[in-house]
């Protein structure tokens, strides 16, 4: 999840405020930031619309381009 923590870090937010917007607790932000857990579908999706990107960009930190 590169993009995760760039694309809330860019937008000068801290954990907490986005894991209380987002319902869910700050461990768990920091463990989908750091790679010790997978967000499920639904979370992935919920992050997309909360950040206004692409799933692409969360998990790779950047916008998907086709060759």
């Amino acid at each position: 999840m590169k993009g995760l923590k760039k694309i809330r870090k860019e937008r000068n937010l801290n954990q907490l405020k986005v894991a209380m917007d987002l319902n869910i607790s700050r461990e768990a932000l920091s463990h989908y930031e750091n790679g010790k857990r997978q967000p499920s579908i639904e979370m992935l999706n919920k992050l997309s619309r909360y950040f206004n990107v692409s799933i692409d960009f969360l998990i790779n930190g950047e916008e998907f381009h086709k060759q």
